[in-house]
């Protein structure tokens, strides 16, 4: 008999925040709409690109702000577009920073995460990349609320490395077939399935703008283009009618 699921941990930035309008709302109103999607697109990515080297390199975590100011540096060194750099003081730079702090949710999340909590009554967690402090802003400014908030900067780890999943389950005192992983990243999925988790792949267009989406449903066990039926889906993953 399988184990009952007790847990859903959730990627944060992109599966459960709106990133793309915060981060679109803080750039310069000089640039245009389409310049600011595309600034932000290309930001991101190149956010998952950094660690994925470091992590590969075998460099310790690093502050998120350190990573989105070196980030931000080298994406405007890049550029051979003046009139472009002339917008980005020392102070939209810091702004834009900050910026990350301060998202909304997807407005699936919110009832999702209850339905997890109230009618099924599983632990929520948030297990994501990035700063404890961010961690910490982030539920304030979306409003949602979790049971405990594993950041990078707390494991010591980034994912989609296996120990990072690994530290997060052996504090919990859980076992990987007791667990789903909630993710709008195919990376963070590969990894919790190598250590024998559950996966739920949620599909948001800011996101994982390099995969292959229908490489992606083949290798979870569902694949959704939101949240609201969440409970449902970890219920059938759990057995006929959730039973065990």
């Amino acid at each position: 008999m399988a184990a009952p699921i007790k847990a859903i941990l959730f990627d944060f930035i992109g599966t459960c925040l709106d990133w793309h309008s915060s981060i679109v709302k803080a750039l310069p109103s000089e640039l245009s709409e389409t310049e600011k999607s595309t600034f932000a697109l290309e930001w991101r990515q190149a956010y998952f690109d950094y660690n994925t080297k470091r992590l590969a390199e075998g460099e310790p975590v690093e502050d998120f702000d350190d990573s989105q100011r070196w980030l931000l540096d080298a994406f405007l060194d890049r550029t051979s577009n003046l009139n472009f750099k002339k917008f980005f003081s020392t102070q939209v730079k810091e702004h834009l920073v900050s910026a990350w702090h301060h998202q909304d949710a997807w407005p699936d999340v919110a009832e999702a995460l209850s339905k997890l909590k109230s009618r099924s009554k599983l632990e929520v967690y948030v297990h994501a990349n990035g700063s404890t402090r961010l961690q910490l802003d982030l539920v304030k400014s979306a409003g949602l609320h979790y049971d405990m908030l594993f950041s990078s900067e707390l494991l010591g780890l980034y994912k989609p490395a296996p120990e990072s999943y690994r530290a997060a389950m052996k504090l919990l005192k859980l076992k990987p077939d007791e667990c789903v992983m909630v993710a709008a990243h195919a990376s963070d999925l590969r990894g919790a399935k190598a250590v024998g988790m559950k996966t739920v792949y949620v599909y948001r267009w800011t996101d994982d703008i390099r995969e292959d989406q229908e490489v992606v449903k083949r290798e979870n066990d569902a694949y959704l283009l939101d949240m609201r039926n969440l409970d449902g889906v970890i219920a059938n993953l759990r057995g006929p009618a959730g039973d065990q």
